[in-house]
């Protein structure tokens, strides 16, 4: 994985085969002989998040887990464990694989006006009562770069 937590993922554009023109996209998420996911996934689900939304803060105490944004433009803003702060744009067009290690606060961002969804993956799966997500506060992080609606701005 390369730093800071991410990886850039390999596009090509699919063709018709009556005439050759461009009709989609196939972009790679994981091969058995890529080395971009280290952990074995035991959990694979779709979250969405809504325009100038925030999810997290939150740290994982022991889930890795892995994020592709399908639909939509998000920033992942991560907090490394010297309290560095990384921030990583992506959207379905400039797909990346966002790793978090457990341990490491992180947080994303709907970047435009319409619903975004993120294809997650980890190597421990989700019980109800786990209890190994802790919400933490990024109070030092200036949130107003991405967030124009100022009722979004409240303290994390």
């Amino acid at each position: 994985m390369k730093e800071p937590f991410y990886t850039n993922l390999e596009a090509h554009p699919t063709r018709d085969i009556n005439d050759g023109h461009i009709n989609g996209s196939l972009t790679v998420v994981w091969r058995d002989y890529d080395d971009v996911i280290s952990e074995d996934i035991k959990m694979i689900y779709m979250s969405s998040v809504e325009p100038s939304e925030i999810k997290g803060p939150h740290l994982h105490t022991k889930r890795n887990s892995y994020f592709i944004c399908i639909h939509g433009k998000v920033v992942f803003i991560l907090r490394d464990e010297n309290g560095k702060f990384h921030e990583i744009e992506t959207s379905a067009d400039t797909p990346k694989i966002i790793k978090v290690p457990k341990g490491i606060a992180s947080a994303h961002i709907n970047l435009s006006n319409q619903t975004s969804r993120i294809l997650a993956l980890a190597d421990i799966s989700w019980k109800p009562n786990d209890n190994e997500m802790v919400n933490v506060v990024f109070a030092e992080y200036n949130w107003k770069k991405w967030l124009s609606r100022s009722d979004k701005l409240y303290d994390l």
